[in-house]
């Protein structure tokens, strides 16, 4: 409420926004400058998916090919599979110690030039690009030999990615963290995800808007409700105080 008085605080604790302005520089050492600049926002509107979507393996093999050109990979290089749905009659729900639901399936796998996706998924075409996204990242990164597979934010860096080719709404929207899998950050006590959490994805776009001066950011109201609240709160936090790894790139007086 009294943001305009007090500033607004970073939506992140000290170690994750290290490593979301930590991680982003990295993407743009290994992919280039240009790409974070430049890269257009994919938003969920007929703009930038206009074929007709069925929930059909074939309809979702086009979706795929269309999240290929914006990730910048040449769809004829992967292998798209489909998991097949598990009939349970009585199916097994886990619980974390404060009683949420844990996943009891993979929505999408990599496997070298190989992507899996559970048809479990095909009936949600946007939740079905995140899950696309982040199996694609994957491959950029490990299929590229940019990661070792053992790197201790491995997950992370791969949504991370998701965010630097202008695929982040969908995972942000849909993201695949859970409570019961945190850990540390290494050298502190602070609580680590093993999958970026809605308020690091807020964060994360904040950061990209505010390297391209865009600050109006239209494309935040396609966000859902908590990530952008998040989202703001991240743009208020780096206009007032410029705290970041990433600037903006100096401009002509």
């Amino acid at each position: 409420m009294f943001d305009w008085l007090f500033g607004s605080p970073c939506p992140l604790d000290p170690a994750a926004k290290n490593w979301v302005e930590t991680r982003l520089a990295w993407l743009q050492d290994e992919f280039g400058e240009d790409e974070l600049l430049t890269n257009p926002i994919i938003l969920p509107t007929p703009t930038y998916f206009p074929d007709p979507y069925d929930g059909s393996r074939r309809a979702a093999r086009v979706l795929f090919d269309r999240v290929c050109g914006y990730a910048g990979i040449d769809p004829a290089a992967l292998r798209l599979e489909f998991i097949a749905p598990r009939p349970y009659d009585n199916p097994l729900y886990l619980v974390n110690g404060t009683g949420e639901a844990l996943p009891t399936a993979a929505a999408g796998l990599y496997g070298g030039q190989v992507i899996c996706l559970s048809e479990d998924e095909l009936p949600y075409p946007m939740a079905l690009v995140g899950t696309m996204a982040h199996e694609l990242s994957h491959h950029l990164l490990l299929g590229a030999n940019r990661i070792d597979p053992e790197v201790y934010d491995h997950e992370l860096l791969t949504d991370l990615t998701t965010v630097f080719k202008g695929l982040g709404i969908f995972l942000a929207n849909s993201p695949r963290h859970w409570d019961g899998n945190h850990t540390l950050w290494p050298g502190t006590e602070l609580r680590k995800p093993e999958y970026m959490t809605g308020a690091m994805f807020g964060y994360a776009l904040a950061v990209v808007a505010w390297v391209r001066g865009d600050d109006k950011a239209r494309w935040a109201q396609y966000l859902a409700p908590g990530v952008r609240g998040e989202f703001w709160q991240g743009v208020r936090y780096l206009r007032t105080t410029g705290d970041c790894l990433l600037q903006p790139p100096s401009r002509p007086a």
